[in-house]
């Protein structure tokens, strides 16, 4: 998960923003020394993700807060399930509530939807990928509750890998150029990344499988027929994903095509938050 500086730094633009001169709701009716005990309820079942994460809300809020979590990240949770209990004052718990909460929702929402479109991939070695359609400053958090759904990170950001995709190769002037520049210069830089090229049909996958120099060929809108062949053509020389308009519908027989991996943005774009309430004990 997103190292503890940086999870700080973020929680903090997240309360600031709710926050703003004060929490007036509280500070109108909550007496300044109440204390309360509060325990937060699973509404749905699914998968738990941002446990920690709403448990750092609470302490940035007011670190006399005793919070004790009774499930963690990646538990399957149930209907009625306690996950976490919060002690102390009754303001503090109040004013860090919605922000946990938004937390945890969003989080355990996206890792339990990519635990059931990776139970749909049971038996098969396809893994499921995420991408980087993800919520600008959530990404590794968002990317987080996928690896705790079962799923597999694909690349982090621009920097970790190198991914050649169509508009690249047509501003390149073509699948070579691109390949060769990138290949200078990753010699040049001395960079050690791996790289990946988009193809759009067959044509354009044998002019990778001719020129070469890559580690992953993303098969980007294939039908599964043209997909299987593709996989045949290549046949394990390099790494295959699947990529484009793969739905939960359709997911099993892209897979069953033999493709290594297939990424799916929506795992992290287009995702229902899991309900949790927070509730008086």
């Amino acid at each position: 998960m997103i190292d503890i500086e940086n999870l700080d730094e973020l929680i903090g633009m997240a309360l600031r923003e709710d926050i703003g001169d004060g929490d007036h709701s509280t500070l109108a009716c909550i007496p300044p020394d109440a204390t309360n005990s509060a325990k937060m309820v699973a509404k749905q079942d699914g998968i738990l993700c941002g446990a920690e994460v709403g448990e750092r809300v609470f302490h940035l809020v007011d670190n006399s807060l005793k919070v004790c979590l009774l499930k963690h990240d990646g538990d399957a949770i149930c209907k009625g399930d306690v996950l976490m209990t919060v002690d102390g004052h009754s303001g503090s718990i109040l004013t860090a509530e919605r922000t946990a909460l938004n937390y945890m929702q969003r989080l355990s929402g996206i890792a339990t939807e990519t635990h059931r479109m990776v139970s749909m991939l049971e038996g098969l070695d396809t893994k499921l990928l995420d991408t980087r359609k993800t919520t600008p400053n959530m990404r590794l958090l968002e990317k987080y509750a996928v690896h705790c759904g079962g799923g597999t990170n694909h690349r982090i950001g621009l920097y970790d890998m190198v991914m050649l995709k169509d508009n690249h190769i047509d501003f390149a002037g073509g699948i070579e150029k691109a390949i060769d520049r990138t290949r200078n210069y990753l010699e040049a830089k001395h960079k050690n990344l791996r790289i990946e090229i988009e193809v759009r049909n067959l044509d354009e996958l044998q002019r990778v499988l001719d020129h070469g120099g890559v580690d992953r060929i993303m098969l980007d809108n294939f039908d599964t027929g043209t997909l299987r062949e593709a996989v045949c053509r290549i046949d394990h020389r390099y790494e295959t994903e699947a990529s484009g308009g793969i739905t939960e519908q359709t997911l099993r027989a892209y897979a069953e095509t033999g493709v290594d991996f297939i990424s799916v943005g929506a795992l992290t774009h287009h995702i229902k938050s899991l309900d949790i309430s927070l509730v008086k004990k």
